[in-house]
């Protein structure tokens, strides 16, 4: 059943439309009496930066896995895949003509700017879940492996929710994606369990993170009581807290970046993870070697470089 969670007048006869899907054991009148039966919800939100589409996939995976097997689900499953759909639409990472990140609004003010609106209207549309799952993709330049990430204010309640869900890594931190005015910061601060999924590239599906993704998810809502079906194994997590605990190789020259390790391979202090090279003058520029030991948790993906760009990140 789809459902408008709000609609806002724009120029020229069009409307911004923000739509879920609600997926229910309980039938249509799911959210009257959610609360008087105990029924439990999770939500799975997505596309709240318009360039980041791996949760579109995993949104589609979800409901392919409920549908397979309706008689599993136990409870509700409501499924935002475009929080900023006018940025999805566009390929733009914020909100078009207002050129704001959305995912700095929140709680959002009903009586604001139409960006405070709109958040506000989706903070009230997830009041009622017992947890939220918030899906990012990295940017066009780095690729990240599946990691869970939360505030590191609230690491103590949700840490045991987080081994569940079939993550590479749980980085507890003050991360910007998860620092005050973003969504699951918020819903945090109002008592409800949120976490940010960050995995893969910007504009691009990759269909093993979203694959293991969906798995994890499954694995939650079995927890949760929402699902009886059959689950698979998950991941035994790296967990690492602070920021202190990551290691950042950054660019000393400009040029292409040639990698030559993959995004979650373990690394050694000195091993090389790619080389600089000048295509004009056909040298070498910079060996970029690793700092520590640890698992190279982001890799730079988009070759071209300059002074300072971020070519990959460590956990010591």
């Amino acid at each position: 059943m789809i459902k408008t969670v709000v609609s806002i007048d724009l120029p020229v006869d069009e409307k911004l439309l923000i739509k879920k899907q609600v997926i229910s054991s309980l039938g249509d009148d799911e959210n009257a009496d959610q609360k008087k039966n105990g029924v439990k919800k999770i939500s799975i939100v997505t596309g709240i930066h318009g360039d980041e589409l791996e949760g579109q996939l995993v949104c589609f995976e979800v409901q392919r896995r409920i549908k397979e097997h309706p008689e599993f689900l136990n409870g509700i499953v409501d499924i935002y895949p475009a929080l900023n759909p006018l940025g999805l639409d566009s390929t733009t990472r914020s909100l078009p003509a207002f050129d704001i990140d959305m995912n700095k609004t929140f709680p959002g003010f009903n009586d604001g700017t139409m960006i405070e609106h709109l958040a506000a209207n989706i903070m009230q549309d997830l009041r009622g879940s017992d947890f939220v799952v918030d899906i990012h993709a990295s940017s066009i330049f780095v690729r990240e492996i599946p990691q869970i990430r939360i505030p590191l204010k609230f690491k103590d309640k949700l840490i045991d929710k987080c081994r569940l869900m079939n993550m590479d890594l749980i980085w507890a931190s003050e991360s910007p994606s998860v620092t005050e005015n973003t969504l699951c910061y918020a819903l945090n601060d109002e008592g409800i369990n949120a976490v940010v999924v960050d995995m893969g590239i910007a504009m691009y599906c990759t269909k093993e993170h979203c694959s293991q993704v969906t798995e994890g998810i499954l694995n939650l809502m079995k927890n949760l009581g929402i699902w009886t079906g059959p689950v698979g194994e998950v991941k035994n997590s790296i967990y690492a807290e602070g920021l202190d605990s990551t290691s950042v190789v950054i660019s000393k020259t400009p040029g292409i970046f040639v990698r030559e390790v993959e995004c979650g391979q373990k690394v050694e202090k000195g091993q090389l993870i790619g080389h600089v090279i000048n295509p004009l003058k056909g040298t070498v520029e910079e060996e970029v070697v690793a700092p520590e030991n640890g698992l190279l948790f982001t890799v730079r993906e988009y070759p071209v470089v300059e002074v300072g760009s971020l070519l990959g990140r460590i956990f010591k």
